[in-house]
């Protein structure tokens, strides 16, 4: 007790440091930032959860509007033919279906499932 005495009139500014009202502010704080369920840290996480989850619903909406396009467009007979014929080759019974492939495409095709890999 005498050292803390001796410190304080050798240093007037460390009066105020040792004042308990100012010691349990000081400790109060530091809990509140770091150690608290609510902490400042804390926040911080949630705040980058939030806006991670508020890109998703803006990627789903934007995703939501394109399909409903694309399901206005095949109400349509012919566009449903035509995406029939394009995506699962389908055909009429009369016809024949020949698929030409490209060796860039193939290429392409094979790097990108190596890469999924």
């Amino acid at each position: 007790m005498k050292k803390i005495k001796s410190l304080i009139t050798k240093y007037p500014s460390l009066k105020i440091l040792v004042n308990r009202y100012i010691v349990f502010l000081v400790l109060f704080t530091i809990w509140m930032l770091f150690f608290d369920n609510y902490s400042y840290l804390e926040h911080r996480v949630l705040d980058k959860e939030i806006e991670e989850i508020e890109d998703n619903i803006q990627y789903y909406k934007n995703e939501i509007k394109k399909d409903s396009i694309k399901i206005k467009e095949l109400k349509n007979d012919d566009r449903v033919e035509k995406y029939a014929r394009e995506k699962y080759y389908m055909k009429r019974d009369n016809e024949d279906i020949y698929i030409i492939e490209f060796e860039d495409e193939k290429k392409a095709a094979a790097e990108k499932t190596n890469s999924n890999n």
